[in-house]
């Protein structure tokens, strides 16, 4: 199995026509492999596990719907590559998805720095989430953002945990309006463990 990719250049971006004429078969597999790279924690919150593939069709996607040209193929590739796993990581968009705007308005208020809380467990062993530093996702009067950026900084030894077929993974928060955990199941759990290099 070759390591996975880290890192989008310019010339990994294909031109508009040829993604237009593939958009459509990419998409279709981009749905199956992202299947198993999602995990829901508790009863409003999604974690979307990132890899090279994930982050390649986004950029390519926006470049599409924009059609920024060249300028915007260098501000997609500085906004997406930072949330590639880089080898010992594993990185996440997590999104708060409440569709009522009030009680999302009102749930978020309450859920400042849930970010500084995000967690796997491997065998009673935590690994502590790093919230990407691009912005500040929790304001000055304690409202977090429905969508944040986590990383998840595993050493060797974790790693190999996490590798190990059948092994136990959890994934949650401590968040006090917001501490719930969740077991991974098998087929997430494989599939993220592609994802170190």
């Amino acid at each position: 199995m070759s390591a996975p990719k880290k890192e989008i250049t310019r010339d990994d971006i294909w031109p508009l026509d040829k993604y237009e004429a593939e958009r459509k078969r990419l998409r279709s597999e981009l749905v199956e492999r992202k299947k198993h790279r999602r995990c829901d924690v508790g009863p409003v919150c999604t974690f979307y596990f990132e890899n090279y593939d994930t982050m390649w069709s986004q950029i390519q996607e926006m470049l599409y719907i924009e059609k920024g040209g060249e300028e915007q193929i260098a501000d997609e590739l500085a906004a997406y590559n930072p949330l590639i796993p880089k080898g010992r990581e594993l990185v996440a968009t997590v999104m708060f998805e409440i569709d009522d705007p009030v009680r999302r308005a009102a749930f978020l208020s309450k859920l400042g720095g849930v970010e500084e809380t995000a967690f796997f467990e491997i065998n009673g062993e935590r690994i502590e989430g790093k919230p990407e530093e691009d912005v500040d996702r929790t304001t000055a009067d304690g409202k977090a953002s429905s969508v944040q950026f986590i990383h998840f900084p595993f050493t060797d030894a974790q790693v190999a945990a996490f590798r190990e077929e059948g092994a136990k993974v959890m994934l949650g928060f401590t968040h006090e309006a917001y501490a719930h955990i969740t077991v991974l199941p098998e087929k997430t759990r494989a599939a993220l463990a592609a994802d170190f290099g």
